[in-house]
Parts: structure tokens; sequence; C-alpha cells
């Protein structure tokens, strides 16, 4: 149960997570922390409805495990609707679909944050020093653009990219998580020293700010909140996470004290970052670190852990696109077509990573368009179909509705 409760933890702690304090500038301190307990709420039930079709299917079809687009094909083949149960094949294809694009996009995600973050180092090595104590403004040395730290870094990124054993993968997945583990340490323990702004914070800037401009207004809440669903994209590692339990019945436990941990976090750093930084704050709270040694060691250590994080999430729309590429060709050019796909797709990230080099953007865009359908949209739709023609109370149905229509919402408005 604790490897399981770590790999959820995993899963929903990234560059959206360091992103937050951002989210809350715009969201405003009492409307910010509202929608993420809101949205940690309604993405946990999500993922139990998921897990409850899932089972539902398995003790149906006599099956050991049934996954996320196995679940959405059989609820499909369950409606009454005839040109659904012809077309439910599309239902795998759709969310296969979405999980490549959302896992390519936090590899776009990475890219931008690895430039970003090098490129500050880099800017401040003359200026750092050793007084982590004071937050003093410093020459920044003129260097590269971050597009060109992209191009820079692909090379390396790409021979990451050819390693393609699980086994080696959980190492540096390992590396990763106590790279990342300590990084946050570090960044706790320096914001909890909270200096007290001025009352110009946004206190509600969302529904009740009326006044303000329209698309700052949906941008300030829908940002706060696909950041949010962004992490939730763990949703697609629930089954597999659950089916790999030696006492499954245990997963529901983990899935909630789990989750309660990662609100807490995302709540906590996005509050505290915001207070200590105010309207400084930028698209990663590492960017706002003091220039000293300690806290330029939390960049690069950070930093370290999200590129052999690229590794593990590149992984999983590899496994979707290129067997079936490779399958098409002789077994002696099988090798070398895997390699040259490869190459292709991490040089597509590192080519909409340059095209959009704004790491608040990214993460946004990624969350509004993929993570908002995968963890908000289809979950409660497949509980309509699977359970529809056994018999729904309308109160059901309507909140299964409601919760889609604003994963939707969300999907076009954050898009």
């Amino acid at each position: 149960w604790y490897q399981t409760l770590i790999h959820l933890l995993k899963g929903n702690i990234g560059t959206g997570l360091l992103g937050l304090p951002l989210a809350l500038k715009n969201a405003g301190i009492l409307l910010g922390p509202l929608s993420l307990l809101v949205m940690g709420i309604v993405a946990v039930h999500c993922m139990s409805i998921l897990v409850k079709c899932a089972h539902h299917f398995c003790y149906r079809f006599q099956k050991q495990f049934v996954d996320y687009g196995g679940a959405v094909m059989y609820g499909l083949e369950s409606t009454p609707s005839a040109w659904l149960r012809t077309h439910a094949v599309w239902g795998r294809r759709v969310v296969g679909l979405f999980l490549i694009l959302t896992q390519l996009g936090f590899c776009c995600v990475y890219f931008v944050f690895l430039a970003d973050n090098l490129r500050q180092v880099v800017s401040a090595a003359n200026d750092t020093t050793t007084d982590c104590n004071s937050n003093r403004t410093v020459a920044l040395t003129p260097t590269m653009d971050s597009r060109l730290y992209m191009l820079s870094l692909l090379p390396f990124v790409v021979l990451l990219s050819f390693i393609q054993n699980l086994k080696v993968l959980s190492i540096f997945s390992m590396l990763a998580n106590v790279a990342m583990l300590v990084s946050l340490v570090v960044i706790y323990q320096y914001i909890v020293r909270v200096r007290v702004l001025s009352l110009q914070i946004p206190v509600v800037y969302g529904v009740l700010g009326l006044w303000s401009d329209p698309c700052a207004l949906w941008g300030a809440g829908v940002v706060l909140v696909w950041e949010n669903c962004c992490s939730i994209l763990l949703l697609s590692q629930v089954l597999p996470l659950e089916n790999k339990m030696k006492n499954p019945r245990q997963f529901p436990v983990i899935l909630y004290v789990g989750m309660t941990i990662v609100t807490i976090l995302y709540i906590s750093l996005s509050v505290l970052g915001y207070l200590r930084f105010g309207a400084s704050i930028q698209a990663s709270i590492t960017l706002n670190l003091p220039n000293c040694w300690l806290y330029q060691a939390v960049k690069l250590l950070f930093s370290f852990g999200i590129f052999f994080t690229y590794a593990v999430q590149f992984y999983v729309p590899a496994e979707i696109i290129i067997p079936p590429l490779v399958a098409r060709v002789s077994e002696r050019w099988g090798w070398v077509v895997n390699l040259l796909l490869r190459v292709a797709l991490v040089s597509v990230t590192c080519v909409l990573a340059i095209l959009i080099p704004r790491l608040d953007i990214v993460i946004s865009l990624v969350g509004s368009v993929s993570s908002s359908a995968l963890a908000l949209i289809f979950p409660p739709l497949l509980e309509i179909a699977t359970y529809y023609v056994e018999g729904m109370h309308p109160l059901l149905i309507a909140k299964d509705v409601a919760i889609s229509l604003i994963g939707f919402v969300g999907f076009v408005v954050g898009t």
C-alpha cells in the first residue's frame, strides 16, 4: 500500500505544482484555494467513478483488468443508442489520443521548464553569493535566448528517450523523486518565512469580480483550475495502480489519503508562495528564489528531476505510437525505425516548446485541452453510459452531467 501511495503522490507532483502561486495571483487569495479544494474533491470523485465502472465490466465480462480506454469502449457498448454501440471502439481510440496529447504536452512543458531555469542560473552565475538571507536584485549577465537552451538540451533528451527498459527507467524515476523531494523541502523552508503584503491582493478575482475585464476574469479561475487538472492526470494511472496492488481493497483509502495530502500541498504552496513573492511571482516559483548557492542548487536539482521524468512521461506515448509502426517494416530495419521515431517525437515536443516558450501558457494549454477531458468530462459520462440501462436516479444523472459541463466549459474557455 505504501508503494501505491508513493506512486499516487508522484503522479500528482510536477511542474504544474510550481506554477500554482502564479495561478493564485490571477484567481485571488479566496477563490484560488477554494477552487483547488473543490476541484480536488471533484477529481477524486471522478477517479472513484472510473474504478467503479472498471470493476463493473471486470465482473460482467469475467476479466482480471480493464483499462481506461477499455472501460469507455464497454460503456458505449452498454448504451441504448445503436449508433454509439456500433462506434464503441472509438471510445478507446479517443482516450488513447488524449493520453498521447497529454503526455507529449507535459514533455513540452519540461523543455520550457528546463530552459527557463538553466537560463536564469547561467544569467545570475556571476552574482551568485553565499548569503541566502537577502533576495537582492542582481545584474543578470546576457545569455542565450531560452529557445536556444531548448535546442541545446535536445540531443541529451533524445539519448534519454532511447532507454526502453522499464527497470532502468524506474531507477531514473527514483532519482527524480529524490531530487524533487529535496527541492520542495528547501522551497518550503524559504517561503514559510512569510512577509506581510499590502492589501492589494485580489480577494475574489472571479465570479464576484464583475468589474474586472471578462477575459482576465475567466482566465483567473481557469488557469488555476486547469493547473490543478494537469496534475490530476493521474486518472490514467488509477486503474493500473489498483490492479498491481496485492490487496486492491485498500485502494479507496489510499486514494483518499493520497489526494488529501496532494490537495493540502497544492493549497499551501500556492498561498504561501504568493504571500511570499506577491505580484512579482513568476511562472515557476523556482524562478523567484534568491541568487545564492543553495537556491541555485535547488533550481538545478529540480531541473535534474524533471529531466529524468521526461523519459518516464515519454514512455507512455512511445509505447502507444511506435510498436504498430515498427510492425509494418522488416525485423532487420525495426530497430532503426524505432530510434528514428523516437528522435522525431522528441523533436516535435522540442519544436512545440520553442513555438510557445511561455511556461504558464504551456501548462494551462495542456491542462485545458487534454487533462480536462480525461479527468472531468469522460468519467461522469462513462457512469451514465454504464448504468443508465440498469436504472439511475435523476439526481445522479444531473450530477454527472453538471461535472461534465464544468469540464467542457473549462476545455473550451481554457483553450
